[in-house]
Formats: C-alpha cells, sequence, structure tokens
C-alpha cells in the first residue's frame, strides 16, 4: 500500500473523513475542517514522518491547510508606523528575522563583502522566542540521528565557548544532570553509556547518591542516582542574540526594526521583490528567518513546503536567594510526569545571572504572538518539579514569562536552499535546541547564499575588515575592587548605582543606550544591562531608567515606552511644572 493511502487511512479512523491528505509535488498537503486546534496538530502529527538515521523521507515536508472551526486565528501584528526609508534599497541579501538565527546569519555573512539588509518588524532584536527560552546549550540527549536537530545540536554546541568569547557573551559549562529515583535502574544507566557514546556525546557518566548529594545537595532524598552530561551549558539567550546582532551592524550590516514584509514579487522562480511596511526592496538573496512566521514568508516566496504550529511554554523565575539551596547547575528528575511527546519535559536552571528558571511546560495553540502567562502553567510546572527540589515554592518567583516555539510536524529544523524558488534560503522550524545550534545554522546559510550569490554574478570576496570580537558593556557588580575603582576614575557614572537588586550604574545604563542596535524603551534597556531584573522589578529603579533615556535621546517623559510603540508608561505630568517634568 503506498504511504499516502496509509496516511488517509490513518486520517479516516480519527476524523472520519474530516481531513485527507493528497500529494503535490513532493510535499504532503492535508485539507479539511476540524473543531479543534488539537485535532488540527493531532492530523499534521498523523501525517508527517519524523526524521532518523534509518527511515526514508517520502516528502520534502507537511502542509496544513486545514480549517479551523469556530475560532479566527490573528492576522500577524503589523508596526503601526510606515514610511519609505527603504524605498529602492538593493541588499545583496535581505535576512528576514532578528531573532538569535537571523543575527547570528547576519553576522556571518558579514564575513564577505556584502550588502546585508536584516529586517525585524519588532521594536528590537530578540523579542520572540529568543528571549523567550530558557537559556540552556543542550547536549543532544534527546535526538535522532539523522535529523537536522541533532547535526546542528552537535556542532553548534561546540561552538559556543569560541562564540561567546568573541561576543563577550557569559557562558558556562555546568553540566546537566538527568535524575532518577528508582535504585534498580542504575545498571541500566551503565548499559546507556555506550548509546549516549554512540549518540557522539562525550563525557557522560553515572553518578552515584553520595556524589549527586555533594554536587546538588538541594535536590531529593529519594533520588538515588544520575546521569551527568558534561557538555550541558547555560548561556543569556536575549543577550547573545544582541551580542551577534551588535557584532553583524558593526561589521557592516544594516538593521531596520518595525519592519514587516508584506509582500513579494516572484517572477520566473526568483524573488524580485519584496514589499515592506518601509518600502519595497530588492535583494538578490532572501534569508526567511522569521520564527513562528515562517511558514507565511514561504507562502510570499511561493516556496512554502512546511506548516508551523506554535507551541506555548510558560517559565518562572525565582530571586536569586533560593537558586543556591536549590540547583546549582541544571537539573531535572526522569519520572511519569516527566516527559511528553512534545517537549524534552523542562529543567530546573541556574542562570548565568544566578536566578533559578523552573520550566517550560508545552502546550499547542494557534496563537503566534499571544505571550500570556497562565496560571495552571506555572502550577503544574511548578507540581511537576518539586519531585526533583522538594524546597520549590511559588513563593520564590519573581516573575514568570511565555514564549511560543515555532516546530514544523516533522519536528526537525528546515535548514535548506529554496525549493521552487531559487533565491531563497530557509532557516524555520528552528525550535528547542534552536539557540544551541544557532552557530552552526548560521554558517550553513551564509554558504548556501554564497553559492546563490556566485551562481548568478562574480565570486563572493571575504571582508578583509571582518571583526569576529565585540565589546560587551562593563559589569560593574562582577568587577574585581581595583578593576571597579580603575572603571569609576575614568568614568564617575560607574559609580552611581541605580539599580540596587542587580546593582546597575548608572554608566553601564548609558551605554546600552550608545550601542550600535539602536535601544530608547525600558525593556530594551532591561535586556541589555539588566535593571528592573531583580526582585522589585522595576519598582524602584524604573523611574531613573525612564528618565536616563528621556534625556540621552531627546524625548519628553511621556515619549519613553516600555517596550516599543503601543505600550506607553506615562502619560503627562501630573504635578510639578514643564521643568520639573523633564529633570533628569
Amino acid at each position: 500500500m503506498a504511504y499516502i493511502d496509509r496516511i488517509n487511512r490513518r486520517l479516516l479512523r480519527e476524523f472520519g473523513g474530516k481531513v485527507i491528505a493528497r500529494e503535490d509535488d513532493e510535499r504532503l498537503v492535508l485539507e479539511g475542517e476540524l473543531d479543534g486546534w488539537v485535532d488540527i496538530v493531532r492530523a499534521g502529527t498523523l501525517g508527517a514522518a519524523k526524521p532518523g538515521l534509518f527511515k526514508k523521507k517520502r516528502y520534502r515536508g507537511l502542509v496544513t491547510n486545514s480549517r479551523l472551526l469556530g475560532a479566527e486565528i490573528p492576522p500577524m501584528r503589523i508596526p503601526a508606523s510606515h514610511d519609505t526609508g527603504l524605498e529602492g534599497e538593493r541588499p545583496d541579501v535581505l535576512v528576514i528575522g532578528a531573532g538569535i538565527s537571523g543575527c547570528a546569519i547576519a553576522r556571518d555573512l558579514a564575513r564577505y563583502t556584502l550588502k546585508i539588509l536584516l529586517i525585524d518588524k519588532e521594536h528590537d532584536v530578540a523579542k520572540h522566542a529568543s528571549s523567550r527560552n530558557d537559556g540552556m546549550v543542550h547536549p543532544g540527549i534527546d535526538l535522532r540521528k539523522g535529523s537536522r536537530k541533532y547535526h546542528y545540536n552537535r556542532l553548534g554546541n561546540r561552538m559556543y565557548d569560541r562564540i561567546t568569547r568573541e561576543l563577550g557573551v557569559d557562558f558556562e559549562r555546568t553540566g546537566q544532570y538527568l535524575c532518577f529515583g528508582a535504585s534498580w535502574f542504575t545498571p541500566f544507566l551503565y548499559l546507556s553509556l555506550l548509546y549516549w557514546k554512540w549518540l557522539g556525546l562525550r563525557g557522560v557518566r553515572v553518578i552515584g547518591k553520595k556524589e549527586l548529594r555533594e554536587k546538588e545537595p538541594g535536590l531529593g532524598e529519594d533520588l538515588t542516582a544520575a546521569l551527568f552530561f558534561p557538555s550541558a551549558g547555560i548561556v543569556c539567550p536575549y543577550g547573545l542574540t544582541i551580542a551577534y546582532g551588535e557584532n553583524a551592524v558593526q561589521n557592516g550590516a544594516a538593521l531596520s526594526l518595525d519592519t514587516a514584509v508584506v509582500g513579494m514579487t516572484v517572477d520566473g522562480g526568483r524573488i524580485t521583490q519584496v514589499k515592506t511596511t518601509r518600502g519595497t526592496v530588492y535583494p538578490r538573496v532572501v534569508v526567511n528567518a522569521a520564527g513562528v512566521f515562517a511558514e507565511d514568508i514561504a507562502a510570499m516566496a511561493a516556496d512554502r513546503f512546511y506548516s508551523i504550529h506554535p507551541r506555548r511554554g510558560t517559565n518562572a523565575i525565582l530571586d536569586k536567594k533560593a537558586a543556591p539551596g536549590l540547583v546549582r547547575t541544571i537539573a531535572s528528575k526522569i519520572g511519569a510526569s516527566s516527559l511528553s511527546a512534545h517537549t524534552k519535559g523542562g529543567g530546573m536552571i541556574r542562570t548565568v545571572h544566578g536566578n533559578l528558571l523552573v520550566g517550560p511546560d508545552a502546550v499547542e495553540t494557534f496563537e503566534k504572538e499571544n505571550f500570556a502567562t497562565r496560571a495552571e502553567s506555572v502550577e503544574a510546572t511548578f507540581a511537576k518539579f518539586k519531585e526533583t527540589s522538594p524546597g520549590l515554592s511559588p513563593s520564590q518567583i519573581i516573575t514568570y514569562f511565555t514564549g511560543v516555539r515555532a516546530p514544523t510536524y516533522e519536528e526537525d529544523f528546515v535548514v535548506c536552499k529554496g525549493f521552487r524558488t531559487r533565491n531563497l534560503v530557509h532557516a524555520a522550524g528552528i525550535q528547542s535546541p534552536g539557540l544551541t545550534a544557532a552557530p552552526a545554522i548560521a554558517l550553513d546559510v551564509a554558504r548556501f547564499v554564497r553559492e546563490l550569490l556566485e551562481a548568478s554574478g562574480p565570486p563572493v570576496e571575504e571582508n578583509p575588515r571582518f571583526n569576529p570580537v565585540r565589546r560587551p558593556i562593563p559589569r560593574t557588580a562582577h568587577l574585581g575592587r581595583e578593576a571597579r575603582q580603575a572603571l569609576i576614575a575614568e568614568n564617575p557614572d560607574y559609580g552611581i548605582i541605580l539599580c540596587r537588586c542587580e546593582e546597575v550604574s548608572k554608566g553601564e545604563i548609558l551605554d546600552s543606550l550608545r550601542r550600535p542596535i539602536p535601544c530608547d524603551t525600558l525593556d530594551g534597556v532591561k535586556r541589555r544591562v539588566r535593571p528592573g531584573m531583580g526582585r522589585c522589578q522595576g519598582g524602584f529603579c524604573g523611574p531613573l531608567v525612564l528618565k536616563l533615556i528621556a534625556g540621552e535621546k531627546g524625548l519628553p517623559l511621556e515619549a519613553v515606552t516600555k517596550d516599543g510603540p503601543g505600550s506607553a508608561v506615562l502619560w503627562g505630568p501630573t504635578k510639578g511644572g514643564e521643568d520639573e517634568h523633564h529633570e533628569g
């Protein structure tokens, strides 16, 4: 029986003929109408072939055109302001999406003498999944050999020491503990070492109860053993994305924020025009790194051979005082409630900033930009991880956040040249472990772009001025006494602490406003140097930071926003005169 017939028989049994599959130019296309989003995801999962070492790929990808009944899927949010600032621009490469993938790709493209334009519809880089994840650099525990996830995670993990050193970003190889509670299972852990070696994971070892208690005293007494994966690490995801973007701009790439793609012209199998909210652009090659909207960009480019089914995940951040007594590295317990078909199960992770992060969960959603946090997500996550660390308590939470991931139905990355459209490169379906894989994905995408450009033009030359090193903003709280005194002597602003929780100085905040990537919002400063990230969540330092932004940017206080257009902080003066209102 043909594969398409088997898929249709499964769909018939599950949905009674409401959805059917058809073959279309190396794609598997699902069509029909279903009452619930969970059913649409289920249908796509039935039709998709998962990647693997011994599995033959029957189709280039699965596209679902099934319609959701009884609910309206929200359209992509478009920037309110439109202008002609990009009208007529002719970049060699247009990169759509300034998350971790897009910024890393732009930086690697800057190694060549190319005109690069990086655009994003948001007011800053790293606004979606790239800032709304746990910051874990994965060892690759649950990845299938033969998948793109496995390939890029393995390469990317090995690049992290060099990349973070070049970009001036904090990174720690803490290792990861995968904990078990049943003592009878310990012999199987030793047998599993053969599997981890075959998978290419170096230095994996079994940790007994005594050593586990020494390394992680805050874990539960019932945990009898653990597998330790030394290649796991932690990084600040939005900090790394910002660093990639800054280094790309330092090396000649242009960045245009508040810029959405609203259409394309494709002629003769090539993109000839890209219409944006800031004018029409005429690129030689387009890179699609648009996250949850990658399938929309692919459709505009007449090259849609995959679908994205968004998946929401919520994390809680605990006070720094709670972290040392709970988990010092990365830890999770394997048990009945730990894993599902759609998630690694989450974990407890001590961040590079000293907080403890707990989560995420995994909930399918059709809302690509709904970042609301639901109480049931936090409650379920905490109930699960109390099995790992009994001292965990919701009272330790200082904030939480929700991100929306961008998986394909194949649950694998799409990193390739266009299928039907010849001057297009896809970096799509980049969900976990996308942060780990980003450095390696960027190298391949830059190579694909170079090949496409050289296929229709002269050889692409290397950029002799490319400098991979980025100077980070000094962190006064991390400096020794002598180094801090020297910095303050050079610039007294570094001696004025505005954020008490995170010990952030006035000098650091001003530095964040003068970097290569524009920053003019409270959250933008927060992502760069952390005022407002502590226990009080900006209750003390927020007004002081707002005044600094207004003074540095020459804006009235009420023009400074929390996180871009539509997020006003102030509506006007409530007392005092005009001079007092603009003081600071």
